[in-house]
């Protein structure tokens, strides 16, 4: 894509969030691969394609959090995953077996976009607020600083994505060794197991074709062109 068509796709994709719709039509993303193709345009391009991009996240998102509170609220509750953990080890029986499971889901669950803040953040790349997606998609997730996204080199903006999927997938795995030292049963390290692997067959069968995976396999694309 020349300049030219970079400038008119962008103005098309100002026209349609200002409006309140979406990007689709519009070549904006088209424009952004080009400019992350072409480093010499980063600067250039870099500020106008991160206002597009927030507005448009922001008509697209059902909540946003400031990153501050968002980011205190997913370690509060990766703490009470950690209490339900540890409380297990204080119980007996069928009650043990649920607190440490409730706490086991809570970690599994609270963990990924921890994961990209803090991978992110030590490789350069800010991060704007949390948000909850659209109704379809209400999952919660960190919305990317897009100037320093694009200012990142692709590997770093590629194991940014990786980082979040790499901590949901080891946590089960991490909490195989808690199980048998809480005394549970058995079964509850081979459920963790499975589960683990699950998650990875998942990943490959399906999020390298839509999600982080998806995102991490693009940005080496760059990184290797």
């Amino acid at each position: 894509m020349a300049e030219p068509a970079i400038e008119e796709s962008l103005r098309a994709a100002e026209s349609a969030v200002a409006s309140g719709e979406g990007l689709s039509g519009t070549g904006f993303w088209q424009a952004v691969a080009t400019v992350k193709g072409q480093p010499e345009l980063v600067d250039r391009y870099s500020d106008r394609i991160a206002a597009i991009d927030t507005a448009a996240h922001r008509n697209w998102a059902i909540l946003v959090l400031p990153l501050r509170l968002g980011t205190t609220i997913a370690l509060l509750v990766v703490l009470a995953g950690l209490v339900l953990v540890a409380w297990a080890y204080f119980l007996e029986g069928t009650a043990a077996v649920v607190s440490f499971l409730a706490g086991a889901g809570i970690l599994i669950g609270a963990t990924h976009g921890l994961g990209h803040l803090v991978v992110g953040r030590l490789l350069g790349i800010r991060f704007d607020y949390w948000f909850v997606g659209e109704i379809r998609r209400p999952q919660p997730g960190l919305k990317v600083d897009y100037v320093s996204y694009l200012r990142a080199t692709p590997r770093r903006r590629a194991w940014m994505h990786a980082a979040g999927a790499l901590t949901t997938k080891v946590m089960p795995f991490l909490l195989i060794g808690a199980a048998v030292a809480a005394g549970l049963p058995p079964w509850v390290s081979w459920a963790l197991a499975g589960l683990g692997v699950v998650m990875i067959l998942l990943d490959v069968f399906w999020s390298s074709k839509a999600s982080d995976w998806k995102k991490f396999k693009r940005e080496l694309e760059f990184a290797q062109s």
